[in-house]
C-alpha cells in the first residue's frame, strides 16, 4: 500500500506509543507500507519535530526519522501541483506528493483534505483506519 503520512502522524508515532501512529510507523519499519515523500514533506518533518520536542528529545528522535528516511521511503518527484486544495496551505504540498505518487494521504486531520477527497479523488484515511486495512 502507497501512502503519504502527514507530518502530524509521523510525529504522534515516533513520540508517543500505544496508539495507531505508533502501529502505523511501526508498519512501515516492517515493510508493510510504501511511504512516499517529496523534499518539500522531509523538510517539514524535521522542521516540525525540531521545533516541537525538546532539544534532548530531538537528538533522541533525529536518528530513527533519519534512518526511516533513508532507507524506507519512496521519493517522488512534484510533476504537477493542484494548489490551492486544503484550507490549510501547509497542507497542500501533502496533496501534491500523494497526486503525483498516486497514494493515499494518511491524517489525523481528516477535515482539512475534504476537498481534494471530493474534488481530485484523494484517498485520505487516518492512522486507525489504515490499521485495520493492514489487520483485514
Amino acid at each position: 500500500m502507497r501512502i503519504v503520512l502527514d507530518t502530524n502522524v509521523l510525529f504522534e508515532g515516533l513520540t508517543k506509543q500505544g496508539g495507531s501512529c505508533s502501529l502505523v510507523v511501526d508498519a512501515w519499519q516492517g515493510g508493510l507500507l510504501t511511504v512516499c515523500v517529496s523534499t518539500t514533506l522531509v523538510y517539514e518533518y524535521a522542521d516540525v519535530f525540531s521545533r516541537k520536542l525538546s532539544e534532548n528529545r530531538w537528538h533522541t528522535v533525529k536518528p530513527i526519522l533519519e534512518r526511516l528516511l533513508e532507507r524506507h521511503v519512496e521519493f517522488v518527484n512534484i510533476y504537477y501541483s493542484w494548489r490551492p486544495v486544503s484550507p490549510d496551505p501547509g497542507d497542500d504540498h501533502v496533496i501534491n506528493c500523494a497526486m503525483n505518487a498516486n497514494a493515499s494521504v494518511v491524517t489525523l486531520n481528516l477535515r482539512d483534505f475534504q476537498v481534494a477527497k471530493r474534488n481530485l479523488g484523494l484517498r485520505v484515511m487516518s492512522p486507525f483506519e489504515l490499521v485495520n486495512l493492514l489487520v483485514d
